[in-house]
């Protein structure tokens, strides 16, 4: 779908949309507009944010669909929601093109709704070759009408976002015979485009390098793995040190030798959601030019259980020297995450690193699908992350990380082992990972186990692949590491 922001109403527009702030009154400037304001009068219709009330009338000679949509309060949240709102009504209506008028909103206001709007018109139809007439999109223009200051560049602003957010559900959403560590390279070599530069580490340069925890749980899959790193300076050199964002790519995880139960097994080709909205956050930043320096790492590997895979009881070497026991091959996440993470601070020196990772079961236990899960060694970071979270809705909950937890992976063979005691499990594999953190650098790990996949409909997304992360790690990047 395509949004636009104009001054004048379109001739060919099958749909009128009206922005209804809550109580604020309905006033629509159509000769029809007593018939309107009566209709949602008896429909109860008040402006809550996300509220439609949907009716016809003849405008000019033609009868025309007309919504009115409730913003609620008018705060950016409410404004997303009106636009996803009418997106979901319209989407498969039979409308090809809507306008939209905004009240007197002010750009970013604008920008807001539309961004809901686009959010919620991504889905994949790839693979449905019997899809229904009445099923199929056929929404593929949205019109604001508004002669905000600003309000086009403002839309643009967010549309890059939008995009970004749209790669990431497009990586997440593949299945795994189609998205592989290979193709999720190929997936992004088009980045180069926008002006990201891409390295690419095959199996051999990583076994020269020493990577034998992220190596270990490949070797069971004829899928090769690689080791994606995406660089974007919008700063021209002046940001010498970059940002670092390190995301956790299993593009199917079975459990290798300690294999998963079959049912929901099917899910686990989203495992590698941490490094989606890393590549998706590079997309977005990269189109609107982000002034920042930033690296997104992906660890890309398949973990399956063929006759050369790792074994539960194995231990493993990693690029830092340091030695793992292998208790249970499921616990693989963070087995490619320390390498990967290592890797990253010995090729780029980051002051700053901040990981992403659908690493545990333990998190959804905890925190169901609401919040994701941050763990730092640094307060203001985890404060900075966690306010990104509420100002875009991606909401983090701090947890604890202590000597305590980390005495708890001990092994009595190796330097560590990879799986502590049942309990404090999200911790457990946070406080492995932060073993393979450097000394001085800022250090937050997120997982989001939880919030890359959604069973039901959001306001802004469809049943399926959220895009979580990407607005999250934007906002960090647009509040903290941004040049003016």
């Amino acid at each position: 779908m395509r949004i636009t922001v104009s001054s004048s109403r379109p001739n060919d527009a099958q749909a009128l949309v009206f922005l209804v702030a809550k109580d604020g009154g309905v006033a629509p400037p159509l000769a029809a507009a007593s018939l309107v304001r009566e209709g949602a009068a008896a429909a109860r219709f008040k402006g809550d944010a996300g509220s439609l009330f949907e009716t016809f009338v003849e405008e000019d000679g033609a009868v025309v669909r007309v919504i009115l949509a409730g913003i609620g309060g008018g705060a950016t949240a409410d404004l997303e929601k009106a636009g996803g709102a009418v997106t979901a009504r319209l989407q498969t209506s039979g409308v090809t093109t809507a306008e939209v008028e905004g009240l007197d909103l002010a750009a970013d206001a604008l920008a807001a709704f539309a961004l809901g709007a686009q959010l919620r018109a991504w889905r994949i139809d790839t693979y449905r070759t019997k899809l229904p007439e009445a099923q199929k999109p056929t929404l593929a223009e949205l019109v604001i009408v508004s002669a905000a200051e600003g309000a086009a560049e403002a839309w643009a602003k967010e549309e890059a976002l939008a995009q970004g957010i749209a790669f990431t559900r497009e990586l997440v959403a593949e299945p795994a015979n189609i998205l592989y560590p290979e193709t999720f390279v190929e997936r992004c070599r088009p980045l180069t485009d926008l002006g990201i530069e891409i390295t690419v580490l095959d199996e051999a340069e990583m076994t020269k390098l020493g990577m034998g925890a992220l190596l270990g749980v490949a070797q069971g899959s004829v899928r090769k793995p690689r080791l994606l790193a995406m660089r974007w300076d919008g700063t021209g050199g002046a940001q010498e040190t970059p940002l670092a964002f390190v995301g956790k790519g299993v593009t199917f995880d079975t459990g290798g030798i300690s294999i998963k139960p079959a049912a929901g097994m099917e899910d686990m080709k989203w495992d590698m959601g941490g490094a989606g909205a890393v590549a998706g956050t590079m997309k977005a930043l990269a189109l609107r030019k982000a002034k920042a320096h930033v690296v997104g790492i992906c660890g890309l590997v398949e973990n399956m259980p063929d006759g050369g895979a790792m074994r539960p009881g194995d231990v493993v070497t990693t690029m830092s020297g340091q030695t793992v026991e292998v208790l249970n091959t499921d616990a693989e996440g963070r087995l490619v995450l320390c390498d990967a993470v290592w890797w990253t601070q010995e090729t780029f020196k980051p002051a700053t690193l901040v990981d992403l990772a659908t690493l545990t079961g333990a998190m959804i236990v905890s925190l169901g699908h609401e919040h994701a899960g941050i763990f730092s060694n640094d307060d203001a970071l985890a404060d900075d992350l966690l306010k990104a979270g509420v100002e875009t809705g991606e909401k983090l909950w701090r947890f604890p990380l202590s000597d305590a937890y980390d005495k708890l992976l001990d092994s009595p063979i190796a330097d560590v082992k990879n799986i502590g005691p049942r309990y404090a499990g999200s911790i457990t594999a946070a406080q492995f990972i932060k073993r393979f953190v450097k000394d001085g650098v800022k250090w937050a790990h997120l997982d989001i186990a939880g919030m890359v996949w959604a069973d039901k409909p959001g306001a802004t997304w469809d049943k399926g692949a959220t895009g979580y992360g990407v607005r999250l790690l934007d906002r960090f990047v647009r509040d903290h590491h941004e040049q003016a």
